[in-house]
C-alpha cells in the first residue's frame, strides 16, 4: 500500500468521525421535542432517530454532497486541506456539544473548508457560488423554521377548538412521533451528504473519482454514501444528551401540541433546502422552530439561552475557518516540526474528547428533569395558548 492511499484511508476515517460527531451533536434536532413531552421515552428516542437517519440513504440523491464537494476548487483540494477542515469541524462540534450549545455541524465543515482553502490557495481557491448557498441558509433556514412553527401553533389551536383535545392528547403525541421520524429522515438526508461531499472532494483531488458527463457534479461512490449514512446514524444512536437537554428543556416549555408545531417548522425548512441542494444547518432550523413554537404558544423563550445560541451560530463559520487556516499552516511546517505540532494537538484534543464523552450526561439524567405525566396539562378542555396560567420561561 503506497503512502498516498494510506493517507486517504486515514482522512476518510477522520471524515466519518466528523459524521459521527454530527450525529450525536445534532441528535437533538429530531428528538428534543419528543423527549421533552414524553411522546417517546428518552432511552428510545436516539435509536428511533438513528433508524430514520439511515433510511434516507435509500431515497435521497447527492445534490447537497455536490454543493459541499465544490466549496474548494478541485485543483486546490488536497490531503492537508481536507484534514485541516475536518479537524476544525470536529473540534467545534465537541466544544459546543460539551457546553450543551446547539450550533451547526454543517457550517462548521463549510467554515473549515473555506479556511483551509484560503490558506492553500487564497480567495481564488473558493467556489463562492457553493459557499454562498451555505451563507443563504444561515439566514433563510431559521427564519423559515421559526415562521412556519409560529403559524403551525395557531393551526394546531384551531384543531383543538374543533376537537376539544387537550395539549398532550395522544393524537398530538402520535403526530410528534411521525414528524420526528420525518425530521430524523431530513437530518440524515441533508447532513450525511456533507460528509459525502468532503470525501468526494478528497477522492476527486486524488483521482479516485471523476465528474459526471455534464462536468458539473462529482460522482459519489456508493460505498461513500453507505459509510456516511451509517456513521451519522451511529452518532445519533450514541445520543448527545447535553444538547437534547438544552433544546428540549432550556429554550421554552413544550407540550405535545407545540412540539408538533415545532417539528413542522423544522421539517419545512430542512426538506425545502435538501430539495434544492442547499447545505443548511438542521440545528438552526430545529432550534428556531422550538423558539417559534414557544412564541406562538405564549410561553415565550429563555432569551438568555437563545442569545447564546445565536452568538454560537454567528461565530461558527469564522471560528472553524480560523482553526482550519491555522491547522493547514501547521501541516506546512518542515516535516519533523509538522508531525510534532499537528500530532501533539490531535493527541491532546482526542484525549480531552474521550474524557468528555466518558463524563457526559445520559438519557436518565435528562429524563429526571422532564415534568412527570401528572403535572402535564391533561384537562379535557384546551385553552387559548396565550391565556394559559404559565408565563414565559424565566
Amino acid at each position: 500500500m503506497d503512502m498516498l492511499l494510506l493517507a486517504i484511508i486515514l482522512i476518510v476515517a477522520l471524515a466519518l468521525i466528523f459524521d459521527f460527531t454530527n450525529g450525536f451533536h445534532d441528535a437533538a434536532n429530531a428528538v428534543a421535542t419528543v423527549v421533552a413531552t414524553r411522546a417517546l421515552p428518552a432511552k428510545w428516542a436516539p435509536p428511533f432517530s438513528a433508524f430514520f437517519n439511515f433510511v434516507a440513504y435509500f431515497v435521497v440523491g447527492t445534490a447537497v454532497a455536490n454543493t459541499v464537494a465544490k466549496t474548494v476548487k478541485g485543483d486546490v483540494v488536497g490531503l492537508a486541506v481536507i484534514f485541516a477542515a475536518l479537524f476544525a469541524a470536529i473540534a467545534w462540534n465537541y466544544i459546543t456539544w460539551n457546553v450543551g450549545m446547539p450550533s451547526s455541524s454543517s457550517h462548521a465543515i463549510i467554515g473549515g473548508l473555506v479556511g483551509a482553502g484560503l490558506a492553500a490557495g487564497g480567495i481564488a481557491a473558493i467556489d463562492w457560488g457553493s459557499a454562498g448557498k451555505a451563507a443563504i441558509g444561515i439566514i433563510a433556514s431559521p427564519v423559515v423554521a421559526l415562521s412556519v412553527a409560529f403559524i403551525a401553533v395557531y393551526l394546531v389551536y384551531l384543531v383543538q377548538r374543533l376537537t376539544k383535545w387537550h395539549d398532550n392528547h395522544p393524537v398530538f403525541k402520535g403526530a410528534q412521533v411521525v414528524s420526528a421520524a420525518a425530521l430524523s429522515f431530513g437530518h440524515g438526508a441533508n447532513d450525511a451528504q456533507k460528509t459525502m461531499g468532503v470525501i468526494a472532494a478528497l477522492l476527486l483531488g486524488a483521482g479516485y473519482t471523476t465528474m459526471d458527463e455534464t462536468g458539473k457534479n462529482v460522482i459519489v461512490p456508493q460505498w461513500v454514501a453507505l459509510a456516511a449514512y451509517s456513521a451519522i446514524a451511529l452518532g445519533t444512536l450514541w445520543g448527545g444528551w447535553k444538547i437534547i437537554q438544552t433544546m428540549g428543556l432550556r429554550i421554552t416549555t413544550l407540550y405535545a401540541n407545540t412540539g408538533v408545531a415545532a417539528n413542522i417548522g423544522a421539517c419545512t425548512a430542512i426538506f425545502g433546502a435538501t430539495s434544492v441542494g442547499m447545505p443548511i444547518s438542521t440545528t438552526h432550523a430545529a432550534a428556531s422552530s422550538v423558539v417559534g413554537a414557544g412564541i406562538g404558544s405564549g410561553k415565550g423563550a429563555n432569551w438568555k439561552v437563545v442569545g447564546e445560541m445565536v452568538l454560537a451560530w454567528a461565530i461558527t463559520i469564522p471560528t472553524s475557518a480560523a482553526m482550519a487556516f491555522g491547522m493547514y499552516y501547521l501541516t506546512r511546517l518542515p516535516t519533523v516540526l509538522a508531525w510534532i505540532a499537528v500530532g501533539g494537538i490531535v493527541i491532546a484534543f482526542a484525549a480531552w474528547a474521550i474524557w468528555a464523552m466518558l463524563h457526559t450526561i445520559h438519557a436518565s439524567d435528562v429524563a429526571e428533569e422532564i415534568l412527570p405525566e401528572d403535572q402535564l396539562d391533561d384537562g379535557p378542555e384546551p385553552m387559548h395558548p396565550h391565556l394559559k396560567g404559565r408565563g414565559p420561561v424565566e
